[in-house]
């Protein structure tokens, strides 16, 4: 199976995992059709169990192979993956401050970003949309280095992360479904709005992928980056989120079985 998907070119193969993350987005808006609640226990398991994944996903996936590749530095091996992982974080945290949206279940009073009069139902796909952008990147540079056929970085292992992501995009694109529903929305434009929080992941993807492509010397960089990006997401968002409502130890228990989810299929592939 891995074998095939290798005769693809790096750039279609990056979009088609950008295309399956979404889908499995919109499998998870699709629940709003037969649900009209959700259990706020297994919400908060859900949001913790995607922040361990993509912890598990910064490392197995991105940094750890960086940081392989930097061997050659020695003492300096860590620069590389390190200074792109503070980049990655840096540029989120610029971007969380200007882009105008709104986390999952707080007032619009709490909106974040420069002050907007626009509708609680924008802000919050504006949110869960700047959560998807490191994810598609991530998935695109872990494909594009996997072109370069380097033991560090394997097709195997970037299909593992498309599917660990895809997998923790489910109760995402539940979550903002449902949240438009509770809202007063009809349930095909709940749907509609939670599948299109995830249409940039293939976007960004493709970028990330050819990306990497054309500067293989900054490979490292482009992968500490992204495993910068997703981890602030996950201190800036998901754990937040996941405990709010004082469901601390499920949200921690599903944190630590994402985790152990993504090393076991990164291993898996690997």
């Amino acid at each position: 199976m891995i074998e095939w998907l290798q005769n693809f070119n790096t750039a279609v193969l990056a979009l088609l995992a950008g295309i399956f993350t979404w889908v499995m987005t919109a499998i998870g808006s699709s629940f709003v059709f037969i649900s009209k609640r959700f259990n706020q226990k297994v919400f908060d398991t859900m949001l913790g169990f995607a922040a361990g994944v993509m912890i598990a996903a910064s490392f197995w996936s991105l940094l750890n192979p960086a940081i392989e590749m930097s061997g050659h530095l020695k003492f300096f091996a860590w620069f590389p993956a390190g200074s792109g992982f503070f980049l990655g974080a840096l540029l989120l945290r610029f971007a969380d401050r200007i882009l105008p949206h709104l986390h999952l279940g707080y007032p619009d009073s709490e909106a974040e970003g420069i002050k907007t009069n626009l509708s609680h139902t924008t802000l919050l796909i504006f949110a869960i949309t700047l959560h998807n952008i490191p994810e598609g990147l991530a998935v695109g540079v872990a494909i594009g280095a996997a072109s370069y056929g380097l033991p560090e970085a394997t097709f195997a292992g970037a299909v593992g992360l498309a599917v660990g992501i895809g997998i923790q995009n489910m109760p995402e694109g539940f979550a903002v479904s449902i949240s438009m529903r509770r809202d007063g929305s009809s349930r095909l434009k709940s749907f509609m709005y939670g599948q299109l929080s995830a249409v940039v992941e293939p976007l960004f993807a493709v970028i990330g992928a050819i990306g990497v492509m054309f500067a293989k010397p900054l490979l490292p960089y482009s992968m500490g980056f992204a495993a910068g990006a997703m981890i602030f997401v996950v201190i800036e968002e998901l754990i937040p989120e996941s405990q709010k409502n004082n469901n601390i130890h499920l949200s921690t228990a599903g944190t630590i079985a994402g985790f152990l989810a993504m090393m076991i299929l990164d291993v898996a592939f690997g």
